[in-house]
């Protein structure tokens, strides 16, 4: 089996840089790398990752997040592919380790990831420093310290590692691309594959690091999408995604939120949505 690694860019040109630097040193490279660039045009004098590299344009407004997902996954060749996001630097056993759990059984696997601080990667890429640096999310669970663990909740798919057959992707038609800008796509492929019989697994020595950038708490500036993603998704499947930040715009007051519906009261403000970012890095983790 080979894999194929696959991201989607729009910015971050230093942090695809890194993702790339840590291509370089798989202990069993990629077959390829695809980069969907969600831009105009790719950046030039990018590293060498150890593989072929093969481009992907596919613009547009709000970010096309399940559409560049599945253009990216239409231009692989690789019996696996692998979801790495922009801002991942993956270890140097993480190709590896999803190749080995994907070669002894039919699944979506899932790796841990570390969240970095800002000047984590200043000199250079040295794993054992990103080791040390690097916080868990609190509310992920812990990875098997070897083989992998099923997990039996498809809402533990998240975009930022993830690896699963083509055939797999390509049999329940990939993401659902009417879920555009922030939000629900993920979920809703997680729980299409799981209806399909798919089971889900955590998978050791799939670690990749998640460089620091700005982030907004709640993420006040992707509103709208938020409420029409999370309608969609309840519209398809009988009930909310995204509930965390849906009950804290209700809880600021922005909506009345009920089982059946959404009702929005007020839009933030602009200096609402300038404050979601002060401090944010401690809420995501408090």
């Amino acid at each position: 089996m080979q894999a194929s690694a696959l991201t989607l860019v729009r910015g971050r040109r230093d942090h695809l840089v890194h993702l790339m630097e840590g291509l370089a040193r798989q202990t069993r490279a990629p077959a390829e790398l695809v980069i969907a660039w969600m831009q105009d045009e790719p950046f030039a004098d990018l590293p060498d990752p150890g593989c072929p590299v093969r481009h992907v344009v596919v613009p547009g407004e709000p970010m096309p997040l399940a559409a560049a997902r599945n253009r990216a996954a239409a231009a692989a060749r690789s019996e696996l592919l692998v979801f790495l996001d922009v801002d991942c630097i993956p270890a140097p056993t993480v190709v590896e380790a999803y190749l080995q759990a994907a070669e002894a059984r039919d699944g979506l696997f899932l790796g841990e990831v570390l969240y970095l601080p800002a000047g984590a990667t200043a000199g250079g890429l040295d794993f054992a420093r990103l080791d040390r640096l690097g916080a868990v999310h609190p509310s992920k669970p812990p990875v098997p310290r070897e083989g992998v663990r099923e997990e039996p909740n498809a809402g533990e798919l998240w975009g930022l590692s993830f690896a699963l057959p083509a055939e797999r992707w390509r049999a329940v038609g990939g993401m659902d691309e009417s879920f555009v800008g922030y939000g629900g796509e993920e979920t809703d492929f997680a729980v299409r594959l799981a209806a399909s019989g798919l089971p889900f697994f955590w998978t050791a020595d799939a670690r990749c690091y998640h460089q620091h950038h700005p982030v907004r708490v709640p993420p006040l500036h992707h509103f709208d999408h938020i409420l029409r993603n999370a309608e969609l998704f309840r519209e398809r499947h009988g009930r909310w995604c995204m509930d965390y930040w849906l009950g804290q715009f209700r809880d600021t007051g922005l909506i009345d939120w009920r089982d059946d519906a959404i009702r929005v009261l007020r839009r933030p403000s602009s200096a609402e949505v300038e404050a979601s970012g002060e401090g944010a890095a401690d809420r995501l983790f408090s």
